[in-house]
């Protein structure tokens, strides 16, 4: 694909890209470092798209491997600063996540239900529901198997079904 292709595809792309990156990442800092070093990935050539998914499947992938590599480098990070300061309390190195989410009353009940799954199965919803992509494609971007993807997503959905019957 072309530079300029890539770069419109990015584009048409960035606003989901940047919901699943919040996602993958946690703070709104880390979500938009995750996604600026994904895009230069995926212009510089590190990444290369090859067709074998649609891009925006692709995309997700990247932002996620990055996401995950930026979340490790920052642990180590902390760890050694943890360490110069004498295993001290750094906790103002890292903002709380809670402080990005802010919405309406029905919004923070979904999150909280939400929280409630496991992380392969909140990553599953958010694909599906947030992102539309099908549980094939959110196989994908996740590197699972699609069976797997679809227990993932099936129980969510009963959990999800059942903690908002009884808030009802």
């Amino acid at each position: 694909m072309r530079r300029d292709e890539l770069e419109s595809e990015l584009e048409r792309a960035h606003t989901a890209a940047f919901a699943w990156a919040l996602r993958c990442a946690g703070t709104r800092q880390e979500a938009e470092d995750a996604l600026h070093e994904a895009y230069l990935r995926v212009l510089d050539g590190r990444a290369r798209f090859e067709g074998r998914s649609s891009f925006r499947t692709w995309l997700f992938g990247v932002i996620r491997r990055t996401a995950a590599g930026e979340r490790r480098r920052s642990l180590l990070r902390l760890g050694r600063l943890r360490r110069w300061f004498g295993g001290g309390d750094a906790s103002w190195a890292r903002q709380d996540a809670a402080d990005e989410l802010e919405g309406q009353e029905e919004r923070a009940k979904l999150r909280g239900t939400l929280a409630g799954l496991s992380e392969r199965q909140q990553q599953m919803m958010h694909l599906v529901f947030y992102q539309e992509l099908t549980v094939q494609e959110a196989a994908d971007v996740l590197g699972i198997p699609v069976g797997t993807a679809r227990t993932h997503y099936e129980r969510a959905k009963a959990r999800l079904r059942s903690a908002l019957s009884r808030e009802s």
